[in-house]
């Protein structure tokens, strides 16, 4: 089986495509070979029987889009092609190893182009078997055989997630008394179950404070050992402490972690500075020593670079030559075709007019013709002859008639001469 050009010509034409269509070109026949992959699945390729007598492996996800074996891409695609026309109902023929690619492919277009699938592409393209091009016809196919089978894309269904609440695990807040009274004020509105009564806090409070006046009063030195009163305060301090149970939804916890998350962005930042400034220095030096390099390079390759730009003249000029003594050699070639065509047509005439004046059957022919018009002149003289005889004795009849008739008219006169008329 005959397969496509050569590797080098086909790049080229790839780079121009993705020039012309820009960089996403490119990855086209990998959406569309994912795209087939699905598709395939859908239709049952790999259990179908008529696709296992061809020994076809499961593809993979870029079989068609990259090339690695070109005549067996191209066997696939084929065949591959003639399973999707049939499963679209259209009747086709499954091709050969050694059928001719030419017409394969053109059967294969003429096909989808009944579908009403535009191919705005020429039919070369499909002789390397992969490719954005043979990625489409088998997608369109796909495409056409899925909906002959009444199936029908329905609209996703995406799961539903729910959203889980922010969950902030901090400690909880120590409420010191010097700030109890100001927290309790503004928890007054949030959460009334955590409401505390000021005034009867205010009230113990004042009275405290005059039984210490008095005791001060009293009391002047103080006898208590300052590790006793430290125990003391120790095991009095978890009663002292007042908790209030933190809400997520607050927005002064917030505030605070947004202060926190400043605060570690500030304090990293302070050590990356160091390292993002050293970087930059390294980076501007390099750049700097390329700038400098290239200069270097530039200067000593001038006479290099005036060579080549002059050899690229040359070159041009050569190009431009080459092609107009091409078109002359073409058009040459073609008034050489109709010269020869001219010179056939002579020489046949030629040699048909030879061969007649060599050859003695016409003369034959002649004398057989003279032949016989003379026995035809013969039987036609001896015919006259008779019809002349014949007429002859009519008219010589005709008149003894009319002669009879003329004597039976006549009265006899009254006398003996009588006269005889022969």
């Amino acid at each position: 089986m005959v397969t496509g050009g050569g590797g080098s010509e086909m790049a080229a034409e790839r780079e121009e495509e993705v020039a012309e269509r820009g960089p996403g070109a490119a990855y086209q026949a990998f959406v569309l070979m994912e795209e087939l992959r699905d598709k395939l699945k859908l239709l049952g390729c790999e259990e179908e029987e008529a696709l296992r007598r061809h020994n076809m492996r499961p593809l993979s996800r870029h079989y068609f889009a990259l090339p690695t074996n070109p005549g067996e891409q191209f066997f696939m695609f084929c065949t591959l092609a003639a399973w999707l026309i049939t499963k679209a109902g259209h009747p086709f023929e499954q091709p050969q190893e050694y059928d001719d690619p030419n017409a394969v492919i053109s059967n294969i277009l003429s096909e989808l182009r009944s579908f009403g699938r535009p191919v705005d592409f020429p039919p070369s393209k499909l002789k390397a078997g992969y490719g954005e091009q043979a990625c489409y016809v088998l997608d369109c196919l796909a495409d056409e055989a899925l909906k002959y089978s009444g199936f029908s894309w329905k609209r996703p269904v995406y799961p539903t997630e729910e959203l889980e609440e922010e969950e902030i695990t901090e400690d909880d807040a120590e409420l010191t008394l010097n700030k109890l009274e100001e927290d309790v004020v503004e928890e007054e509105s949030d959460n009334e179950e955590n409401f505390i009564d000021l005034n009867v806090l205010k009230a113990q409070t004042y009275r405290s404070d005059m039984n210490d006046s008095t005791k001060q009063e009293e009391i002047l030195q103080s006898t208590t050992d300052a590790a006793e009163w430290n125990l003391e305060v120790e095991r009095v301090l978890p009663q002292l402490k007042v908790t209030v149970r933190t809400d997520n939804k607050d927005w002064r916890i917030h505030v605070d972690q947004m202060h926190q998350h400043k605060d570690g962005i500030e304090s990293s930042l302070k050590e990356t500075r160091g390292y993002l400034d050293k970087l930059h220095n390294e980076i501007s030096r390099t750049l700097e020593k390329i700038n400098s390099r290239e200069k270097y390079i530039n200067n000593q390759l001038e006479h290099l670079v005036q060579e080549y730009r002059s050899a690229q003249a040359l070159l041009s000029e050569a190009k431009e030559k080459y092609q107009e003594g091409s078109g002359g050699v073409t058009e040459r070639s073609r008034v050489l075709s109709e010269i020869t065509e001219v010179l056939e047509k002579v020489k046949q005439e030629t040699e048909e007019k030879g061969s007649s004046m060599t050859d003695g059957a016409p003369l034959v022919k002649i004398k057989q013709a003279l032949t016989k018009l003379k026995q035809e002149t013969i039987q036609m003289d001896i015919q006259i002859g008779v019809m002349e005889h014949t007429l002859l004795q009519s008219k010589l009849k005709e008149k003894s008639n009319m002669t009879r008739d003329m004597h039976a008219t006549v009265i006899p006169e009254p006398t003996n001469i009588s006269f005889v008329i022969h």
